[in-house]
């Protein structure tokens, strides 16, 4: 027990200090300066001031920008704040640096932590988003470095003390979430890339043969699948059906699944399981197998039903179609420096795991061009870059002419480089609102 003890104290140092009963947090509070947080251009995104009487203030020069990413580190600690708070806390200064510290009776300066956002990006994101509730998040689907991640509703930090009873006394209030990664929405038609990858999976040499008659309308006993706003798209292939966001078309392939084997893709794409973040999210959720009745098989088929999924999970299934079928672990921090600059920890990009087929991932990636070329995302076609995705529009009531907007997608479709998942809650039409949010961030990547 004692031997097990001091293993497990030795690789979960950062675990056991984190931990709010563990008082040792406290020396190290005591001892040193927090340090601060910066964007990947330089951009100090937190930071601690101390005035002539000694007291610290946690300062947050862009308020509202950053709020659920770079969060707080008061009354508790959330984002960044809270992923890299052993870091931030300690101090790797130099021996004679501290020393003098001493002498002159002030703390020593924390270490600093070099965030992977980018500035232009989140503001782009930021003001795109405007008066709506929802989120977006920005990744390199080759590194898994997160770029951007915006969630509204949204608060100032500098601010937390002020607000936090005011928050916690209002049991309907989100503001706190972020809805980035914890947000559990239905994905609509975004989620016909899971349900295209498992007939593809299924019908390998005969899935490009399909096709279907579009009438608006499917109907299978007392079941009733409609397209969006009721929509014929007549006779549509397997490609058709895909750029349209045909709902009777996928229905009907839906029916056609193999349900204990599409309940294994469900599991390879990791719903109902943890996902490779260090930072805080939900799991995505969604259990199909041999026991699900055709009616939950229809609705699930057009991301409808109880289906439930993070915008970052979503984020992570495109990324993997971008880069090969290969899933890159999400991360937020670059690295590590003390105060005079030495790097104290580096993170690089890392694998997780293959989610599907370099060939799976192709089609998907042409199918996904397709959309953009002759479907519901033909906002991004014709641009200087070239793009592809797909988009959503989920519904969340009974009440039909609401939905929530979605897009999924990344640029250049060739060659990606960036991906960007959103979503607008009760906003409509993902290629009417979403789409065009995508459009501005990508133009700010590629600087167009």
């Amino acid at each position: 027990m004692m031997g097990y003890t001091c293993h497990y104290a030795a690789t979960h140092q950062q675990e056991l200090i984190n931990n709010s009963y563990n008082g040792r947090q406290e020396l190290f509070i005591a001892r040193n300066t927090r340090g601060k947080i910066y964007a990947a251009g330089g951009q100090v995104l937190a930071e601690t001031q101390t005035d002539e009487q000694g007291k610290e203030t946690r300062v947050y020069p862009y308020e509202n920008l950053f709020a659920h990413v770079v969060g707080y580190a008061s009354n508790g600690r959330f984002g960044i704040e809270a992923e890299s708070n052993f870091y931030l806390i300690n101090s790797n200064a130099k021996l004679s640096d501290k020393v003098e510290n001493d002498i002159k009776g002030v703390k020593y300066p924390g270490d600093n932590v070099f965030s992977t956002l980018d500035v232009g990006l989140q503001e782009i994101a930021y003001q795109s988003l405007g008066i709506y509730k929802g989120a977006v998040i920005v990744t390199e689907p080759k590194t898994g470095r997160v770029l951007a991640m915006v969630s509204k509703p949204d608060f100032d930090p500098n601010r937390i003390d002020e607000i936090w009873d005011d928050l916690l006394a209002d049991k309907e209030s989100t503001v706190l979430l972020n809805r980035a990664t914890q947000g559990l929405y239905p994905p609509g038609s975004t989620f016909k890339i899971v349900t295209a990858l498992e007939y593809i999976r299924e019908n390998p040499d005969t899935y490009s043969q399909y096709s279907y008659q579009c009438g608006g309308r499917f109907s299978h006993g007392e079941d009733v699948i409609n397209c969006y706003h009721g929509t014929a798209h007549g006779s549509v292939n397997f490609a058709k059906s895909f750029a349209k966001s045909c709902n009777s078309s996928f229905a009907n392939i839906g029916l056609q699944l193999d349900r204990t084997r599409f309940g294994d893709t469900l599991d390879g794409l990791l719903f109902n399981e943890k996902l490779p973040v260090s930072f805080a999210y939900n799991q995505s959720r969604l259990v199909i197998d041999g026991n699900t009745s055709d009616s939950d098989v229809m609705q699930a088929a057009i991301g409808q039903g109880t289906t439930q999924i993070t915008p970052l999970h979503l984020n992570m299934i495109t990324c993997a179609v971008a880069n090969g079928g290969v899933l890159m672990k999400p991360y937020l921090v670059d690295c590590v420096k003390n105060a005079e600059g030495n790097v104290v920890k580096q993170f690089e990009p890392s694998a997780y795991r293959r989610l599907m087929s370099e060939e799976e991932a192709g089609i998907l990636n042409g199918l996904m061009q397709e959309v953009v070329k002759s479907g519901t995302g033909t906002k991004l076609s014709g641009l200087t870059y070239t793009a592809a995705g797909k988009t959503g529009s989920a519904e969340y009531n009974s009440i039909k002419s609401d939905s929530h907007a979605w897009f999924t997608g990344f640029a250049p479709a060739e060659d990606p480089e960036v991906c960007v998942t959103i979503i607008i809650e009760g906003a409509g039409s993902g290629g009417d609102y979403a789409v065009p949010i995508a459009k501005r961030i990508f133009d700010e990547y590629f600087d167009a």
